[in-house]
């Protein structure tokens, strides 16, 4: 059975979804459709980049990853499709595909603009289409013309300090108010972040209701939340605020 997954910034309140969704399944009726996530911020292609990260190579083989996060939608940026590790994926050449491009081997074809396509919603008229074309089997190649200019956008890699801390940032608040950030730590610690110092826990509850900590999320990288709420509203920062880790003993 042919897999597709979904993951826009759409919202599900005007149907915009479902328009994309029928040309999925008219043109591959027996495609199953993944609803990853339809509520990234509008337009925020660095967190659209960030969750696809997380789950484009947890899909078998065949699987066709829809990304639509495209605010310049109907401009000249390049649409296309790409190729990595067995899977596929179609969207916008505006950095959200990146970490497909970022494997040996990936490749990636632009797709033409059809005729009478919407120049507000690509979705639909151009990247749904070419989905169907991968879930029936068409090649890669066969969609378009090679293409090797691909945006790559990397996620910044936290400065070592000479003291065996860490100078980062905040790469996104997820839904739970957690900044999560690209930082990284084994051991414990303390994280600075807009004036507050905030120790290393093991597990969300290990601190107080209410209360501040920071936590190894399950990607690597150092998150701030708070036990039962949100460190974005605690705090008042969100992407690019600056984070520095603060190791014990002076670690590395």
């Amino acid at each position: 059975m042919p897999l597709a997954t979904l993951l826009t910034d759409f919202g599900t309140a005007d149907g915009y979804v479902a328009e994309m969704k029928g040309v999925l399944l008219t043109g591959a009726p027996t495609a199953q459709l993944v609803d990853v996530s339809h509520d990234v911020p509008a337009q925020d292609v660095e967190f659209a980049r960030l969750t696809f990260a997380r789950y484009w190579r947890r899909f078998p083989a065949g699987t066709v990853h829809l990304v639509v996060v495209d605010p310049k939608v109907g401009t000249s940026r390049t649409a296309i499709a790409v190729e990595s590790d067995g899977r596929y994926a179609v969207g916008p050449d505006n950095g959200v595909l990146s970490p497909m491009m970022l494997l040996p081997g990936a490749r990636a074809v632009t797709l033409d603009v059809p005729q009478g396509a919407s120049a507000t919603f690509h979705g639909r008229d151009v990247f749904a289409p070419a989905a169907v074309r991968l879930l029936r089997g068409d090649p890669l190649d066969s969609l378009g013309t090679p293409y090797s200019e691909a945006l790559v956008m990397r996620t910044p890699e936290a400065q070592r300090r000479a003291d065996g801390g860490q100078d980062g940032v905040v790469l996104a608040a997820d839904h739970f108010g957690n900044l999560v950030t690209n930082l990284t730590a084994r051991g414990g610690g303390t994280v600075e972040i807009a004036g507050r110092l905030v120790r290393i826990e093991r597990t969300y509850a290990d601190v107080t209701e209410g209360e501040l900590l920071a936590v190894v999320g399950s990607n690597g990288l150092i998150e701030i939340a708070v036990n039962g709420g949100s460190a974005a509203r605690m705090l008042g920062v969100g992407h690019g605020a600056p984070v520095t880790l603060r190791r014990e003993g002076g670690a590395a």
